[in-house]
Order: structure tokens, then C-alpha cells, then sequence
């Protein structure tokens, strides 16, 4: 065989590889766009629920119009804690309008704000933030006992904020709660993650 014909079979040979090399190289590249995309949409069905706030029940924490995120697995994996921002519906309707409230009471406790202070079982509740002093104790000035499923929420304007206080809201049930305020995503002015 003639050097020219071994050339020729290790040039064709070199590009043949280099051939399969790009085809892998993009078979590669399709599907890490497309494990991208389906992981981001895992995320936004899972986590992401986008909500407007519709009034200063919440501030000084968010204000009304500031859009928040949900993450909808945080309570399937974990349990609702005092102090948590959830996310309820205000009926069992799955199309009733999201409300976003602070936990104060859990299932089997007794709720009670006497004096401008909350009270959970014969206890002084101290919260992680300063928040005025209830002037309103509405139905708590009597105790409240929380079924197995209920949750006693209070908004952060605690004297501007319809709530667990009020006959019209109520205690909330595990069922309404749509998972648990994560980050405000909107306006930029107030972006970041909740605590």
C-alpha cells in the first residue's frame, strides 16, 4: 500500500472521529437543555406559586403588592411551625383568593390574647419580631382550642389585619393552606427571602 493511501485512510479516519465527536458533543448539549428545562419546570409546579398580596394585613414585613413565591412542598416533606408565613385559601374551593398570615397557635394548643399580649396555653408567646400590641383581641379574648387541623394565624399589622381573631376568617384548616411564603419577588425594592 502506498504512503499516500495510509495518509489518506488516517486523514478520513480523523475526520470520521471528529464527526462523531461533535454529534456526541451536541446529543450532549441537547440533552442538558433538556434536563434543564424539565428540572425547571419541576421547580416552578413545585416551589414557585406566584401570589400578589392584596392589602397591608403583613407590613411592615411585605406591603400589599408585592408579589410572593410558595413553596407548595414545604408542609408535604415538613410540618407548619410557629412563626412560619403561610399561604391559605379563604375557602375550600380550589380558585379562592390566597391570603398570607403569620402561625401563632398549632393543632391541640390554646390561643388566647389578653392584655395587648398572645397567649399560648397559659403561656406568654415572645416572637422572634417586635410587633405592636393587640388592641383588638376580637374571639381570642376568650381561649381558643385548636382542633387537630387547625391554625391560629395573625397578621403582622396586628391591629389592621383580619385574621384568626375574626369570626369571618377563622381558625385555618390544613386542607385551605397552599404552603409556606418563601421569598417576595416583587417590587425589587423589597426582593429577597422571607424569614
Amino acid at each position: 500500500m502506498a504512503k499516500s493511501d495510509i495518509n489518506e485512510k488516517r486523514l478520513e479516519r480523523a475526520r470520521q472521529e471528529a464527526r462523531q465527536r461533535k454529534i456526541r458533543s451536541t446529543i450532549s448539549w441537547v440533552v442538558e437543555i433538556v434536563a434543564a428545562l424539565v428540572l425547571a419546570a419541576f421547580f416552578a409546579l413545585a416551589f414557585c406559586y406566584n401570589v400578589p398580596l392584596q392589602d397591608a394585613s403583613m407590613s411592615p414585613t411585605m406591603e400589599a403588592g408585592d408579589r410572593v413565591l410558595i413553596n407548595r412542598l414545604a408542609y408535604r416533606v415538613g410540618s407548619v411551625k410557629h412563626g412560619d408565613l403561610i399561604a391559605y385559601r379563604d375557602s375550600d374551593s380550589t380558585d379562592g383568593q390566597i391570603h398570607v398570615k403569620r402561625v401563632i397557635g398549632l393543632p391541640g394548643e390554646t390561643v388566647q390574647i389578653r392584655g395587648g399580649l398572645i397567649s399560648i396555653n397559659d403561656e406568654t408567646y415572645i416572637e422572634d419580631k417586635q410587633f405592636a400590641s393587640i388592641v383588638n383581641a376580637g374571639v381570642a379574648e376568650r381561649p381558643i382550642s385548636l382542633k387537630s387541623r387547625e391554625y391560629f394565624v395573625l397578621g403582622d399589622n396586628r391591629n389592621d389585619s383580619e385574621d384568626s381573631r375574626f369570626a369571618t376568617v377563622g381558625n385555618i384548616d390544613v386542607d385551605d393552606i397552599v404552603g409556606r411564603v418563601w421569598f417576595v419577588g416583587k417590587p425589587f425594592s423589597h426582593m429577597g427571602f422571607v424569614e
